[in-house]
């Protein structure tokens, strides 16, 4: 009961700040994430807003002209790392997310 109070409130602070997130500008370039070598990369174009990374996400590379943080949950809440532009990271595989 108390995990679903907790799911529930996670995604009212989603539905409130996930508009306030879109008002932004997008970045300009690519994010680009390696899963494993017998898959294509995964490219995200000008990303903008909260992107789900893939099942298997293992390293994530901003091409962007913008700073990157990448998340622990789906939903790009909570504590965060900063990928600068030109640089790269390893990343939670499952159910980690990042935007942009």
């Amino acid at each position: 009961m108390r995990t679903r109070a907790v799911l529930i409130s996670l995604v009212a602070v989603g539905a409130v700040l996930g508009p306030a997130g879109s008002a932004q500008a997008a970045a300009s370039g690519d994010v680009v994430v390696f899963s494993t070598e017998v898959q294509p990369l995964d490219v995200y174009r000008d990303p903008a807003g909260c992107q789900q990374l893939p099942t298997a996400a293992h390293v994530l590379t901003n091409r962007t002209d913008g700073p990157v943080r990448i998340y622990g949950n789906p939903f790009c809440l909570g504590p965060s790392v900063v990928v600068q532009p030109g640089y790269g990271t390893h990343v939670p595989g499952g159910a980690g997310s990042f935007s942009a």
